[in-house]
């Protein structure tokens, strides 16, 4: 910890982030804008990238890669709303309008609740993830190099894929508002309350906890990782949305295969191996818990 960092109040640091987050989604909005609704797809890949390429700039600034943590749930929602509203039908409300409705509010659903149960738990300037300062540390390259890559670039690229079907989606109205909508809503709606009841476990458990305390209870009881279940299904969530719309555009879902390789390769292992490290009781935990998938009745 820097002391540039020590002398950052709670208060002071995010006001940073809202300053920091407003620049770069008007950043991306404007250039998204600029390439045109004709090309939706690049408007978001191009928006995305640049807001990235602000934030890495204001972290190398700060010397804090947790300045970003918040871009994964704010961009996105951005970009879907604003995709609603610039690629309105003209005519009356059509099924096409219907459909982007659908994706911009699950986004903002998922992305309110994600950036706040962020916020919750982020300090401000003093704090960055311990899964940076693990990168910072074994990673055998310069802090800013590690930072570009690892906690910049990487994220861009799965979060990027992840989003295109939003864009899809935006530019395919055509096909009528059916059975797989409802169910992209569904898958989306319930990977985001699973989330929100997993953080709302997490968080009443980080309270009280005394060390090497492992987490068993609630959804965890049931699954190591319930907080990644709800994430990944979000994602998939716009996979389906995407068959909706545009059928031919299938290929689209490797934005969720992204990031449910991401998941499956690096965050779990990450945190399994830490909770390995630091809790006595995280082997008989795991060999009676699946890793993601949930069983239908608690432990014994």
């Amino acid at each position: 910890m820097t002391s540039t960092q020590n002398s950052w109040t709670r208060q002071r640091s995010f006001l940073l982030i809202i300053a920091l987050y407003a620049v770069a989604s008007t950043g991306m909005l404007l250039i998204a804008s600029a390439i045109g609704t004709e090309h939706p797809v690049k408007g978001l890949i191009s928006g995305f990238a640049a807001s990235v390429a602000f934030l890495y700039l204001a972290s190398q600034i700060v010397q804090n890669g947790s300045t970003f943590d918040a871009w994964w749930s704010v961009i996105p929602p951005v970009c879907a709303i604003w995709l609603f509203f610039v690629l309105d039908d003209a005519g009356g409300f059509t099924d096409g309008d219907l459909r982007r409705l659908a994706v911009a509010v699950c986004a903002t659903l998922w992305g309110l609740r994600l950036t706040a149960n962020w916020a919750i738990g982020w300090t401000g300037m003093g704090h960055e993830d311990w899964r940076y300062q693990m990168l910072y540390e074994t990673v055998p390259m310069p802090r800013w190099a590690v930072s570009l890559t690892s906690v910049h670039l990487f994220p861009l690229l799965v979060v990027t894929l992840g989003s295109i079907p939003m864009a899809i989606v935006a530019s395919h109205s055509g096909r009528s508002f059916g059975i797989l909508d409802i169910l992209a809503v569904v898958v989306a709606l319930t990977g985001v309350t699973i989330q929100q009841f997993a953080d709302l476990d997490l968080r009443r458990f980080n309270r009280t906890k005394k060390s090497g305390d492992v987490l068993n209870t609630g959804l965890w009881s049931r699954s190591r990782h319930p907080n990644y279940l709800g994430e990944m299904m979000w994602w998939w969530s716009l996979w389906l949305f995407t068959l909706a719309a545009h059928p031919a555009s299938w290929w689209a879902g490797v934005g969720a295969l992204a990031m449910t390789v991401m998941f499956f390769a690096a965050s779990i292992p990450m945190a399994e191996k830490r909770s390995a490290e630091r809790r006595p009781g995280w082997e008989a935990y795991r060999a009676v818990t699946p890793m993601v998938l949930p069983r239908l009745r608690k432990n014994p």
